[in-house]
């Protein structure tokens, strides 16, 4: 019997791991920097096991007579989609945080196991869980030199040499002296003599520079080392630094190779250094007790002043979503004049819409693969179309399309649900989306004092769907960058269980998040209704304290043949109303000319009062 790829490529993976004497091998999806998003070189785990979302671990046995010799591990966001892309004959299939990868070694792993692991590609408290687990079967986890599926790939792309920009102050709001003088200010406080910063869009908010080397994200490949007098080293591949970058760094930053960054962690010897466990690979921990560093686990100080956007940030953004709100709203009109038709597929839909979004001369990328789910599809919260899986919209369905833009001022992300006419919906999809969003609006309309964390305001957005038995497998909002990462901690609104990162992180004005609550029925449709929200001071009369709410930034028309009226309170449809008088303020002005008539009449139609 033939091999097909996946099962030639494990094949081979086994061999290599034998002939360095391993039985086993632990595979994330995760580069250096322990990246959401990994660059074409660092997609490992999508290579070895065709899985493409963008988190999961794979662990291999050595001995393929085992039973099961494999593992993958998702969450409940792809509960789905592994089993469309990973082959069940070759791996088991394994939900987080139900079980964990040291769980499942402390069952299958045999005793006296080795099992490798890249260290430059885990986190160090993984790697001490991992380690204990298997120490208590007699058995040890090995840092390997030289990943061995990089020894098997053999046409594993060259990591990206696309240059670093200069991200100018006029975007920033804030010149890249001024936050490393608060990095330096911060190191002076707690007696520390350097921080190693190493998550990417750290860097890039940090020094005011972007680049292109990971898809949908605008981040340069590199390490920083910041110290307490006020200088720092950047590791960056010497062809990726153009004189305006080295103009705009200037003296108190030394440019380094990042091939040197190793060296430069071992020149910290000695020395008080601040790592971030969540952040830092295991690797870095290692070499820095190596070199006699004294270690003080901090988080990266660079996060919360990253995520607590100035005026500048804000404005930026509102500028940005007014323009890809235009940009959406054309994309919607003409999906209902168009995919009725019953020709419109899950690819020409995604494509029109980024067609539609390239116009703006400011955009940079998408900030992620479009999810452009139809019927079944949709029901997979992070399905990704291929030439293999689109499907045609048919008419009387439900079409789900989560997408978003990275413009030079800021990042967006939106997701819209709508129905393919030409019939009424059903009852149960507009009963379902209707429940969808009550909570959108519980937590648009939230006011909390200072000190909330997102997973005290969850709840509101679940409320609805728990009244009649029903809930969704993701978490109900994220952060989100300035013309940076999508997905952007601290801060995140979502259920406190699982030891999820962000959801004890309180809530302060400046901060964007998305509020995105949904509903998924597998085999038939997905729902998700998802605006960006910015945290904001409320003034109350009479509060005895500090209070917040959402302003929110995202304009775009809601599909209105899903509501069902009879569900929503007064409160709820006054919402609605004010929601879409907004719509066409910000929107209709963009769509004045006669190519756009037919489009600004659709958008009006779509903002009547409910």
């Amino acid at each position: 019997m033939l091999m097909n790829t996946h099962e030639a490529r494990l094949d081979a993976l086994r061999k290599e791991l034998k002939a360095r004497g391993l039985d086993g091998f632990v595979i994330p999806i995760s580069d250096e920097h322990m990246s959401e998003y990994v660059g074409a070189y660092a997609q490992r785990l999508e290579w070895l096991t065709g899985f493409g979302g963008s988190a999961g671990t794979a662990v291999v046995l050595t001995n393929a007579g085992r039973s099961p010799a494999a593992a993958m591990f998702v969450d409940g966001r792809y509960t789905l989609q592994v089993r469309d892309q990973v082959d069940g004959r070759l791996y088991a299939y394994e939900s987080v945080p139900a079980t964990s990868v040291p769980a499942w070694l402390a069952e299958h792993a045999p005793k006296g196991a080795r099992i490798g692991y890249d260290a430059w590609l885990h986190g160090s408290k993984w790697a001490q869980a991992v380690e204990a687990t298997l120490a208590a079967k007699g058995g040890a986890l090995i840092a390997v030199e030289g990943n061995p599926i990089d020894a098997v790939w053999q046409d594993q792309p060259a990591p990206s040499a696309a240059p670093a920009v200069v991200h100018p102050d006029t975007f920033t709001g804030e010149a890249s002296e001024a936050k490393r003088a608060a990095i330096s200010e911060w190191l002076a406080a707690k007696n520390l003599d350097a921080t190693v910063i190493t998550a990417l869009d750290s860097i890039a908010w940090l020094l005011n520079i972007r680049g292109a080397d990971v898809d949908r994200t605008p981040v340069a490949l590199s390490y920083v080392i910041a110290r307490q007098d006020g200088t720092a080293d950047l590791f960056i591949a010497g062809e990726k630094v153009t004189d305006e970058v080295r103009r705009h760094l200037g003296n108190a930053v030394n440019v380094r190779e990042r091939a040197a960054f190793t060296q430069g962690l071992r020149e910290l010897a000695g020395k008080r250094v601040a790592v971030d466990p969540e952040r830092a690979v295991s690797a870095i921990f290692e070499e820095l007790r190596a070199a006699g560093a004294t270690l003080v686990e901090e988080r990266d100080p660079t996060v919360l002043p990253k995520a607590v956007k100035n005026p500048v940030e804000q404005a930026g953004h509102r500028a940005a979503q007014g323009r890809d709100a235009a940009a959406v709203t054309r994309f919607l009109h003409w999906l209902a004049v168009e995919a009725p038709k019953g020709e419109v597929t899950e690819l020409s839909a995604a494509a029109k819409l980024q067609d539609l979004r390239a116009v703006d001369p400011s955009l940079r990328d998408l900030s992620f693969d479009t999810i452009s789910g139809a019927g079944p599809n949709g029901a997979s919260p992070h399905y990704r179309v291929s030439e293999e899986t689109s499907l045609t919209l048919e008419p009387n369905s439900v079409y789900l399309v989560d997408s978003g833009g990275q413009y030079l001022d800021g990042t967006t992300d939106i997701t819209r649900t709508v129905w393919v006419g030409p019939d009424a919906p059903f009852a149960e999809v507009k009963d379902r989306f209707t429940r969808v969003l009550k909570g959108h609006i519980a937590l648009a309309l939230a006011v909390f004092p200072k000190g909330t964390a997102g997973s005290q305001l969850d709840v509101l957005a679940r409320h609805a769907l728990w009244q009649v038995g029903l809930d969704y497998a993701h978490g109900t909002g994220h952060g989100v960058g300035s013309f940076l990462a999508v997905h952007e901690g601290p801060q995140r609104i979502a259920k406190s269980s699982g030891g999820q990162a962000g959801t004890d992180q309180p809530l302060l004005p400046g901060m964007f998040l998305s509020n995105e609550p949904g509903y998924y029925k597998t085999g038939e449709y997905g729902i998700r209704i998802e605006n960006l929200i910015l945290v904001e001071k409320r003034e109350i009369a009479g509060s005895d304290g500090e209070y917040y709410g959402f302003e929110t930034l995202t304009h775009v028309p809601i599909e209105r043949r899903l509501v069902d009226t009879s569900l929503l309170s007064p409160a709820e449809i006054a919402w609605w109303n004010d929601y879409h008088a907004r719509v066409l303020e910000i929107v209709a002005p963009q769509l004045e000319g006669p190519d756009s008539a037919a489009a600004l009449d659709w958008l009006r139609a779509q903002c009547e009062p409910l």
